[in-house]
């Protein structure tokens, strides 16, 4: 299924485009010629090869996780293991091919924004990698709940700028983000962290982190001789879903989004575009967002910071329109659950963000023959969570 309509345009159908401020337009220029010049150059693609084997831990193993499987009422239930990448989760994959193409394109500078905090870890990794300065733009909020990672950040060597301003989460990160490559980007390179944001970013960001999906069809196909007839993977940004997805998309493969459902579907309770919002552009591109009737940007919930946003990626939103995949969500209290059930069932403590794909599993096995076989892209590890949910339970570490 061919998804992306304009190289030059950067449509997905309707959805996408570059919507900014006139000083950022040579820079996105810049970095669609970067981006566009370095996966036709074999140096750089050989580089990027050698790293993700020998640093970031490539390929991630495809797991099956029949235990949990059992209890759910479908054995076959894989996961896709990108929480053994390094750094603990899928953003490394992303985050060390920019950083390598910043510093191809002289650039002395990378920023950041993040909210579960993996990505700024991932990006702060990579900065320390290869020798750039590095600033991590993080919300209030998102500090307080992801402390650790706040910390992990801080020992690479970036600078952590707080934002306390609006939400004080993931989406006045990215504003502060934004505001900090329009003024300094002749030195700096915005490693934005998922498929969202102006042309080439959801383009850009969707190869880098299909090697997910390019890994586990190899692998569902050497440990079942077929395809598989579920993927699922959580939806914030989008980049984990869509680096599972995009590879399989011209095959017969059912595929699931879970949006974060949050205390349910009341407005400000919840982070779930597809089912609460409506089409409008927003930090860059045009997508699904949760908004008012006057076009304002509403409140977001999710117990986890790495889906508590109010916007999602264009392919996406064509990806539903076109009915190619299939978008859900899970409330905050689905999603412990299953944090619970596949850490006391398989002895691997999933991020909160990936929970939320495995609630749905829990969900929709009921319904499903016992050959079927599901694939779960399990994004993160949930080291990063636990204080928060120890916190939530009125538990102290």
């Amino acid at each position: 299924m061919r998804t992306f309509s304009s190289r030059k345009q950067g449509y997905f159908g309707p959805y996408g485009g570059r919507f900014v401020p006139e000083t950022l337009m040579p820079a996105l220029q810049e970095l669609e010629e970067g981006f566009f010049s370095s996966l036709r150059d074999r140096t750089f693609q050989q580089e990027l090869a050698h790293l993700r084997r020998t640093y970031i831990g490539r390929p991630t193993p495809l797991y099956r996780a029949e235990r949990f499987g059992r209890r759910v009422g479908v054995p076959r239930v894989y996961l896709k293991r990108e929480d053994l990448a390094h750094t603990g989760a899928h953003k490394i994959n992303n985050a060390v091919a920019q950083v390598l193409l910043a510093k191809k394109m002289g650039k002395n500078r990378v920023i950041a924004e993040t909210g579960a905090g993996q990505h700024g870890v991932a990006t702060a990794t990579g900065a320390a990698l290869v020798g750039l300065d590095c600033e991590i733009y993080m919300g209030t909020d998102d500090m307080a709940r992801q402390a650790l990672n706040v910390y992990r950040m801080r020992l690479l060597g970036a600078r952590v700028t707080e934002v306390a301003t609006g939400s004080r989460t993931l989406k006045d990160a990215i504003n502060e983000a934004l505001r900090d490559w329009t003024t300094n980007v002749r030195t700096t390179h915005y490693v934005m962290g998922t498929v969202f944001g102006p042309h080439p970013f959801p383009l850009m960001v969707r190869h880098f982190q299909s090697v997910i999906g390019k890994e586990a069809k190899r692998q569902i196909l050497d440990a079942e001789g077929r395809l598989p007839d579920y993927l699922v993977a959580c939806v914030g940004g989008g980049s984990n879903a869509l680096g599972l997805f995009a590879p399989f998309l011209e095959d017969p493969v059912r595929m699931i989004g879970v949006e974060a459902g949050g205390r349910g579907l009341e407005v400000g309770a919840h982070a779930a575009r597809f089912a609460g919002g409506s089409v409008g552009v927003f930090q860059g591109c045009k997508s699904y967002v949760l908004q008012d009737d006057n076009g304002n940007i509403v409140g977001t919930h999710s117990v986890s910071a790495g889906l508590d946003y109010a916007s999602v990626g264009p392919e996406h939103s064509f990806l539903k329109e076109s009915g190619r995949v299939e978008y859900t969500y899970a409330t905050d209290d689905e999603a412990l659950s299953a944090f619970d059930l596949l850490s006391q069932t398989e002895g691997i403590i999933p991020a909160l963000e990936s929970a939320h794909a495995l609630a749905e599993v829990v969900k929709r096995a009921r319904t499903l023959p016992q050959e079927t076989i599901i694939v779960v892209n399990l994004s993160g590890r949930g080291d990063k969570d636990v204080q928060h949910v120890a916190r939530l339970r009125g538990e102290d570490l």
